[in-house]
């Protein structure tokens, strides 16, 4: 089951709205179920080095079913996925990741945030996932 353009544009705006309130500008990516891009935001003036981050937040959380925070949590030195960082064409491995499920958890998709804090970019991301249900 893939997200769905509609619903990709639904959790873009939640985060966006997340982000102004907030005070912060963002990247936002959203992929659907095989890591495709659907719909992305580019805020004006956020940082440009955050428009690749933010789409392999989404993918890194796809691809492995959980929050892009979480694996950081498991690739650190001597933890079991210690540099997963390097496959897959380059993951990130901090938060800003979040799967987007629908209100029966099926796995819809991604999204990815990335333009503050990685605490403010899960934040965002929550906010757009959230919207999904």
């Amino acid at each position: 089951m893939n997200i769905t353009l509609k619903q990709a544009e639904a959790a873009i705006l939640a985060a966006k709205a997340k982000a102004i309130e907030i005070n912060t500008l963002m990247n936002i990516a959203v992929v659907d179920s095989g890591t495709n891009l659907v719909a992305f935001a580019h805020m004006d003036d956020a940082w440009l080095g955050s428009i690749d981050i933010s789409q392999r937040k989404a993918r890194t959380a796809r691809y492995f079913n959980m929050n892009s925070g979480e694996i950081g949590k498991l690739s650190q030195p001597g933890g079991p996925l210690y540099n997963i960082e390097h496959s897959n064409g380059g993951l990130i491995s901090f938060p800003g990741g979040v799967l987007i499920k629908n209100s029966d958890g099926v796995i819809l998709g991604a999204i990815g945030v990335s333009g503050d804090s990685v605490e403010n970019d899960h934040i965002v991301a929550q906010a757009g996932a959230d919207a999904i249900k």
